[in-house]
């Protein structure tokens, strides 16, 4: 099993104190989640903090998640009465759709008032969630800096959107410690959390683990294997096989092969998936 996973940086505490401040600065926030983990990326620090504020849920890379699980997701928000929208940053997909609710809540706002005012956004989210390349795709221009690894985005910083609005970066926040491993792992899945802090053939494991209940055909489409094993173990290693991960004396080189897993299952090689249903 993976190890327990507690991880919250100094800068994590200071983000969550940022947030705090900045909240009296903004009108509304769009509270970006992974579409893959919509539980598990949802923060309940953020629920906290932005109480009170309107709110817009922005469901990243759907492109790589099961299309009928997120838009039951979808509906299950509209329901709570919270404005939700599956996108794909990197693409743009959804953005349009996005901006119209950004225009209602703005509309709204200024309806009576004789100057009208732009609307002043926060962005929040998890760590590798997809929040810089929204922004990119808001103010049509490299603002922040993007990279697949969690924490590339540093401080604060206000943006002018196309349209006017203005927009507040945060950087991605995790909380304090995870009660549920299950999030934990679905994040460590999902690349929120480093790979260096982490067993990644150990994780690779739980995936497979995780995957075999409701995606198994992916996996044996994927890596072409005839069946899955009665254990992860026993998967992993005829994936192994097939991929011709072998060691000198023919052992198994796990950590390659769970590397390789990891890596396809975040870039959607193995399928559209969804680790997250509703009941």
């Amino acid at each position: 099993m993976m190890q327990n996973i507690n991880w919250y940086p100094g800068h994590m505490k200071k983000t969550r104190e940022l947030i705090q401040q900045n909240l009296k600065l903004v009108d509304a926030v769009i509270e970006v989640l992974d579409a893959r983990i919509p539980v598990s990326s949802k923060n309940p620090i953020i629920d906290e903090l932005v109480r009170g504020k309107p709110r817009i849920i922005a469901f990243n890379k759907s492109d790589l998640a099961d299309e009928k699980a997120v838009d039951a997701w979808i509906d299950h928000f509209r329901e709570q009465a919270i404005p939700a929208i599956a996108i794909n940053a990197n693409s743009g997909a959804g953005v349009p759709g996005l901006l119209k609710l950004l225009e209602d809540i703005q509309e709204k706002r200024n309806q009576d008032r004789l100057r009208h005012k732009p609307l002043r956004l926060m962005i929040v989210g998890v760590p590798n969630v997809g929040k810089s390349s929204l922004i990119n795709r808001l103010t049509g221009r490299k603002s922040a800096q993007i990279g697949n690894r969690p924490g590339v985005t540093r401080g604060k910083q206000w943006l002018t959107m196309e349209n006017g609005m203005q927009l507040l970066d945060t950087p991605g926040i995790l909380w304090p410690k995870f009660e549920d491993q299950t999030t934990g792992r679905n994040l460590a899945f999902c690349g929120a959390i480093k790979d260096e802090i982490l067993d990644v053939a150990n994780l690779a494991l739980e995936l497979i683990d995780a995957l075999s209940a409701n995606y198994g055909d992916l996996l044996m489409a994927r890596y072409k294997i005839e069946g899955l094993g009665e254990t992860p173990l026993e998967t992993m290693e005829a994936i192994a096989q097939k991929r011709g991960f072998i060691l000198p004396g023919k052992r198994i080189d796990y950590e390659r092969t769970g590397r390789t897993i990891l890596d396809e299952f975040r870039r959607g090689l193995i399928g559209k998936i969804t680790l997250e249903h509703l009941v």
